[in-house]
């Protein structure tokens, strides 16, 4: 026998996939169990834990970065023109 004959019988994933019983996973029972005795309370699908606090506005932030990009292009045309060349 070889080696991939080895690896197909080991790893048969229609053989796993067509089997009648198919066990739940430690964290799947684990989560049942606990159930059990107290079950979750009821919550949105992706709630949001708390309120947003609105934010500044982005003024602030957008002419910063348009300060520090009008800044590199004027130093960049400062170096060229009094370059060594």
């Amino acid at each position: 026998m070889t080696e991939q004959d080895d690896w197909e019988r080991e790893f048969d994933h229609r053989w796993a996939s067509s089997a009648e019983h198919k066990e739940p996973s430690a964290r799947a029972r684990m989560l049942a169990a606990r159930w059990k005795e107290s079950p979750p309370d009821p919550a949105p699908f992706r709630a949001d834990p708390d309120p947003v606090v609105p934010r500044r506005s982005s003024w602030l932030s957008t002419a910063i970065v348009l300060g520090c990009v009008a800044a590199v292009i004027v130093l960049l045309g400062y170096a060229q023109l009094h370059g060594p060349y």
